[in-house]
């Protein structure tokens, strides 16, 4: 078992000039170029939260250029996911119903019909995140609300467009500090290295003092992280000072990023990147585990 560590100073990725002036949840993807697309508004509230904001560079080490606006429907988007299959990107994105668009250049999006089967109300809410756990087997992954504390559910597919409820990944206990309506847990993130997956989760009720709460919990199951509670329930195995994540794997290591609202976040409304180490994490009895 490893323990992530942020292993250096923050350096600004992006922030837009002419769609908002902030970005919170984001997604990263490359595809002969990184692009970054995720939420903004000019208002700065999430009701007022309508597209996209869409950038790209060559490489991470220079900030990324403003593209302009995708998913720019009238409604409500947040928190956007990009996976690629077969020469198509598929972004996944709420809240609630869950939305799918699919482009093949990254620029224009095609609304796609997608179907969701089995999962309870409240379980599938926001903050959609996509992993490929083989090759045609999919697991997503959405904050929401379990037994009026918040979870994050998982769903499975076989095709991106098909997806099952699986069950709660992570849910929390009766002694978790923060309990908002709308769910503590948000912009789930999960890698998998060494065998085992790590799920990434900013923990929050939108105080200050919490923002840049992101925990990380470990399982040799993808689809089970266990009951999160400082009593009794799993605990994490790492808390970092970043909100809504995402991590990067480059030929020279590991980058994760941070974001959020203008006056929430230490950024400023800014993208910021930062190196990431993985580092032994010592059992009870002080030997590496």
């Amino acid at each position: 078992m490893k323990r992530p560590r942020i292993a250096s100073d923050w350096r600004t990725l992006f922030i837009p000039t002419l769609c908002g002036d902030y970005v919170n949840d984001h997604t990263i993807y490359y595809d002969g170029k990184w692009h970054l697309i995720g939420i903004t508004s000019k208002e700065g509230t999430p009701n007022h939260e309508r597209y996209f904001v869409h950038a790209a560079s060559d490489t991470l080490d220079e900030p990324m250029t403003e593209l302009g606006k995708v998913i720019d429907d009238g409604c409500r988007a947040w928190a956007p996911c990009v996976t690629e299959h077969n020469g198509l990107y598929y972004m996944f994105y709420g809240p609630s119903p869950t939305k799918l668009a699919v482009s093949f250049d990254s620029g224009d999006w095609f609304g796609q019909e997608i179907f969701l089967r089995g999962n309870p109300p409240m379980a599938c809410h926001r903050d959609h995140f996509v992993l490929q756990i083989a090759e045609n087997r999919w697991v997503m992954y959405v904050t929401g609300v379990h037994n009026r504390k918040s979870a994050i559910s998982c769903l499975t597919s076989e095709d991106l467009l098909h997806w099952d409820f699986s069950g709660f990944a992570l849910t929390s206990g009766v002694n978790t500090p923060y309990n908002p309506s709308w769910g503590a847990m948000e912009s789930p993130f999960v890698v998998k290295k060494d065998g085992l997956y790590y799920l990434f989760t900013t923990y929050t009720d939108c105080s200050r003092e919490n923002y840049h709460n992101t925990l990380v919990f470990v399982s040799e199951n993808p689809l089970s992280f266990g009951c999160y509670d400082e009593i009794g329930g799993v605990k994490p195995v790492a808390r970092l000072f970043c909100h809504a994540p995402e991590l990067l794997q480059t030929d020279r290591g590991w980058l994760i990023t941070t974001c959020g609202w203008k006056d929430s976040a230490f950024t400023g409304g800014a993208v910021a990147v930062a190196d990431l180490v993985w580092e032994e994490k010592e059992q009870p009895d002080g030997t590496p585990g």
